[in-house]
Order: C-alpha cells, then structure tokens, then sequence
C-alpha cells in the first residue's frame, strides 16, 4: 500500500488540505467548543498541536467550507459565516533583550493591520492601543463580530525567565498588549489563547477573567495530540505500512507504539494521549525511536531544571493537587509544574482529587535520563560542593 503523506512540522491547516495530507480529524471537538462558549485558553506542552488547532479553527471562522470536506463538521455546521479572523503566535521570535519583545509585538500587529489595509497608530509602541484599533476597524469594515486567535501567548516569557529584571519587562509589555481585550468583548465573537504555561501564573491576564480554562476538562482532554481509537480509525493504512516494512504483525506495531508514545493524560478521565509528533515521525520512518529529546528542549527547562535537586525514580508516583498545577514556574519550590508543563511529566491516576504524576512513556523516560542528567546531576554535584 502506497505512503500517504504525513504532515511533519506542518502546522497550517490549508496547507495541510491542500496537500491531500492526512489529517486526524479533531473537528467534532472544534464544533463543540465554538457552540459551547465564547473565550477559552488552552495549556498544552509543545508539539502536541495547538498550532494547528489554532490555524484549523482560523480556517473554520474564515467560513472556508471546502477545506473541510470530509470532516465531521461538514455535517455539524448548517450555517458557514466568515468573520474577521485576528491570528497572533508569539513564538515567531526568541526574546533575549527587550527590544526583541517590542520588534515582535510590532510585526505580529503589522501583519494584521496590513492585512485589513489598516495604517498603524503614529505611536507604534503603544501596542495595546493598535490591539484595540485593529479590533475596531476589522468590525467597522466587515460588519461581523471579530475572532481572535493567539497562540503561544507565554513564548516570551519563558524565553526570559532566567533573568528575572528581563521577565518582569516583557511581562508587562505583554499586559499592555492583552489588556483592551476585555474592553472589546462586545466587538468578540471568539477568542482562544494557548500556551505552555497557566494563564493565571504570570499575571498578564488579571483584567481578563472571563476566560474558561479547558486545559483539565475530560471534554476536551484529547483536543491535541491522538487517542488510541483515532489511530485505529484513522491511521490504520500507516499502521498496516508499518506492520509489513518490519515484518510484524499489526498489533505488535500498536503495542509497541502505545508503550513508546501514548500514556498523556490532561484531565482525572482523559483518555490515552499520543504524542502527535513523536507518533508520525515513527509511522514515517517506520521506527521505534527516540524523538521527543531530539526535537529540542525548551531552555527554560534545562535552567529551571539545574536549580533543583532530584532522581528521576522521585518523580514517578508524585502526588499532587489541582492547585499544584498553577504554582508559577518563578515560585516553585519543585519543578513539578514545569515538568508537567512541558510534557515531562503526565497524570497517571486521580482518586479524591488527588493526582498522581509520572513519566507519560519509554520515550520521555529516556529521554529524560539521558538529555537532561546533566542538569539535574551539575545541581546536585554543586550543592554538595558548596
């Protein structure tokens, strides 16, 4: 059976329709979230799809019906409207001096304004301001409600949080640029933020608090990344691909490739997460490798983690509370939250509200032993030295 083409580091989804890829259709989720509420944010570690969740639901409030041919919400949606659609990522630049911040803030708001042929404020610096303006002229010229999408919304910050003079700046940049939204909310027809880290950590959305946190809603815990049953239904030509290249048999491929990349959890009943990106590279290259190390640790991982003292055997059946999870990285007397952030670190079982955290996978264990002793070991070494 002929390859279909598998979307690696695609994270766009016309793109992605337009090559006739495949695509592990998350629209019945999509259609219940934009019937369900308004203003949503999403916390997911990275390569799990936010992106192209965030770029499928552009599409969606863009009205282009045709790119969803074959999907489930083809039948779901009667009524296609096509709003005017504001898509910011903040992950397009790394941030090491705070002009950086201000550089990034600058074009992301450019190309919008360019987009609805809109001349920027005289005052390019007030980035909140032309928030606002942008927000009114896409309304005034098309009559719709305005969707606004932001993806990455923490990338700066976690870009500077080994220097704390740093973070606090580009904090404070970030809520002159976020601060009109609740002021807009009569001009909003949808908005969606994702990122890394909780909202509520750092601070830059303390006006905004009309947002609904989904990041540990069992409804929408497999809204990224792929389930076992979407694997089977979806995958299952990759699957048989697989199966005859190594000369195994069809569920020899599913167990080994539940035991190297499933095991995320996001929610007390969350079904069995894959990682995406770790899953296809494996179905392409028709391999049980480690990827999750080689596809780039976040910095702010490796330094947070050399300020802690620990064995990764602590780390396996770590107990937590909800409350746990929202301790902001800069506090945090474990890295715990950071870990489970990133993806290091998953939710194994929840009895009485109480969570218990481990490696997700194989893949993230070694990973893990491997790509990050170093940290891990320099800070035990230094504070026995000191």
């Amino acid at each position: 059976m002929q390859d279909r083409y598998l979307p690696i580091g695609i994270q766009t989804f016309d793109e992605i329709r337009r090559l006739n890829a495949v695509y592990v259709d998350k629209t019945h989720l999509m259609y219940r979230l934009v019937t369900g509420g308004k203003n949503y944010f999403l916390s997911r570690p990275r390569r799990f799809g936010k992106s192209l969740l965030i770029s499928t639901l552009r599409s969606y409030f863009e009205g282009r019906k045709d790119l969803f041919e074959g999907l489930a919400i083809e039948q779901l949606e009667k009524n296609w409207v096509r709003y005017p659609v504001l898509h910011f990522s903040l992950s397009v630049k790394r941030i090491v001096e705070l002009e950086d911040v201000a550089y990034l803030l600058d074009n992301v708001l450019r190309d919008m304004e360019n987009l609805y042929g809109i001349n920027a404020m005289t005052d390019r610096s007030q980035f909140g301001l032309r928030m606002k303006d942008l927000v009114y002229q896409a309304y005034a010229q098309t009559h719709q409600k305005v969707v606004l999408l932001i993806d990455e919304y923490d990338a700066p910050l976690l870009d500077t949080m080994h220097d704390k003079t740093l973070f606090h700046a580009v904090r404070q940049k970030l809520r002159d640029f976020f601060s009109p939204i609740k002021d807009l909310d009569s001009k909003l027809q949808f908005v969606f933020i994702t990122g890394i880290s909780k909202f509520n950590q750092l601070s830059i959305f303390s006006e905004l608090n009309n947002l609904t946190n989904i990041s540990m809603e069992d409804e929408y815990a497999a809204i990224c990344g792929i389930t076992k049953e979407e694997i089977v239904e979806q995958l299952k030509p990759e699957i048989q691909n697989m199966a005859q290249a190594l000369e195994i048999k069809p569920e020899t491929v599913l167990s080994r490739l539940k035991r190297k990349y499933d095991g995320y959890h996001f929610s007390a009943q969350s079904p069995d997460i894959y990682n995406p990106l770790s899953l296809l590279k494996s179905l392409r290259e028709k391999a049980f490798k480690n990827y999750w190390f080689d596809t780039g640790t976040p910095t702010h991982v490796t330094e947070m983690l050399s300020q802690y003292i620990l064995r990764p055997e602590e780390l396996e059946g770590f107990s937590a509370g909800e409350m746990d999870f929202n301790i902001a990285f800069e506090i945090a007397e474990t890295p715990i939250p950071m870990l489970y952030q990133s993806g290091y670190l998953t939710i194994k079982s929840c009895k009485n509200n109480i969570y218990k955290l481990g490696f997700p996978n194989e893949e993230v264990r070694v990973s893990f032993i491997k790509g990050l002793a170093p940290y891990y070991t320099n800070a035990t070494a230094t504070r026995n030295n000191a």
